[in-house]
């Protein structure tokens, strides 16, 4: 006697172990045979290989979902199980499965629009990152802050490169202005500092060369004319352009061993010229007690005399030592002014054109002192305050007026 056929709402097993399945239209499909035992056993394989189909769908609508796959991994996987369900060889709801599938064709669909708006607004963020760094690099490219700016590119560079992707025609174009300004700025730091180079070159010769000469000037004991040489060598050193501070050092500690070699030779020999000098300051010193007490000038002509006389017996007293001389000279010099403004003063005194201007003066002012005290009264008298109060301001500056011009003319007869 057979066994009893198994049967399921998707599938069945015939008695000679041929396993149908359910198509959607309500037909049926020979999916397999199974000789392999209960038949049962055989409806249940087929099940479970439907089920694995299943699993299948939902763990790439899963991790489509998730964006832990591709919309392409994805519709591969559903291209694979649509294909397998054409001749199929599972046991379920092939109906059910195949809405599945197109549920996870319409999410992939959308997931790829959502892919690309992200490529394009990643595309977008990433030209617009891009096209900043072009502004800065070009505002930067005329710089001349060497040092800062060149790490500004740099850091710049490295955040071209960690930059997401944008459209390859418009990054090479943007990549073109920006290595355009990046090398204009690297051509003008080369050229700034390869003329920097040899100017400090330069600066090294005319340097050295003024070093040669204050060195052969050292031993020199032409005094007058070689301070003056070293002057002008120092006024020389000044002007020219200044070389590596290393270079600048050693020249200038050779130059100012020379100078000082020159300068304490000669300051030796004045200091001994200068011990022979003792007397003639001495001389000079007594001269200055006898210039200082003509003052204060009481007899002009006298003291112009006697100056006179103490100007020649100076000149004959020869020269001082070099410390005491700008004192001495300056003693005599507040004598001889003295002496002057006492010659000029006593000119003014007894110029008569002078004092006769002073006497007119004097008149004048009290002239108008005389016709303004009678205004004053004349206001007063009336009443009229304004007026009296006009007088009396004017009057007032007047006599003031009056009291300089008298003082001026009474210098005439002191």
């Amino acid at each position: 006697m057979s066994q009893p056929t198994p049967t399921g709402p998707w599938g069945r097993v015939d008695a000679d172990g041929t396993v149908y399945v359910v198509l959607p239209d309500g037909g049926e499909r020979a999916v397999g045979q199974w000789a392999a035992g209960d038949p049962a056993a055989g409806l249940a394989f087929f099940s479970r290989k439907y089920d694995d189909l299943a699993v299948e769908i939902d763990l790439a609508t899963r991790r489509l979902r998730d964006g832990k796959a591709t919309p392409d991994q994805a519709a591969a996987v559903a291209a694979r199980i649509r294909a397998a369900l054409a001749e199929p060889a599972v046991v379920g709801d092939l109906a059910g499965l195949l809405a599945r599938i197109g549920e996870l064709d319409a999410a992939v669909a959308e997931r790829r629009l959502t892919v690309r708006a992200e490529r394009t607004r990643a595309r977008n963020e990433a030209v617009a990152v891009r096209e900043g760094l072009v502004a800065e690099a070009e505002q930067l490219a005329e710089s001349t802050s060497w040092k800062a700016t060149g790490e500004r590119f740099r850091e710049m560079l490295d955040q071209w490169r960690a930059a997401p992707r944008a459209d390859r025609a418009k990054e090479q174009e943007l990549w073109k202005r920006f290595s355009h300004a990046r090398s204009g700025f690297d051509k003008r730091r080369r050229q700034h500092f390869a003329a920097l180079d040899a100017s400090r070159k330069e600066a090294l010769g005319a340097k050295e060369k003024l070093v040669a000469t204050a060195e052969s000037l050292a031993e020199s004991t032409d005094w007058s004319a070689t301070s003056q040489a070293y002057r002008d060598l120092m006024a020389q050193w000044k002007a020219a352009p200044r070389g590596s501070r290393a270079d600048e050092d050693q020249l200038w500690t050779r130059f100012r061993a020379a100078q000082d070699t020159f300068f304490a030779a000669r300051s030796a020999k004045l200091d001994e010229r200068d011990s022979g000098l003792r007397d003639n300051l001495q001389r000079r010193e007594e001269l200055l007690t006898e210039a200082e007490a003509l003052l204060p000038v009481t007899d002009i002509r006298g003291a112009k005399a006697a100056l006179r006389r103490i100007q020649e017996q100076w000149e004959a007293a020869g020269p001082v030592p070099r410390a005491d001389r700008d004192r001495v000279e300056a003693r005599l010099r507040t004598v001889e002014q003295a002496v002057r403004r006492s010659e000029a003063h006593e000119w003014r005194r007894t110029d008569p054109a002078a004092r006769a201007r002073a006497e007119d003066t004097v008149e004048m002012f009290r002239g108008s002192v005389a016709k303004l005290e009678r205004a004053l009264e004349a206001a007063q008298a009336a009443g009229d305050t304004g007026g009296a109060a006009d007088a009396a301001r004017s009057l007032t500056s007047t006599q003031a007026l009056l009291a300089a011009a008298q003082r001026a003319l009474d210098e005439f007869s002191a």
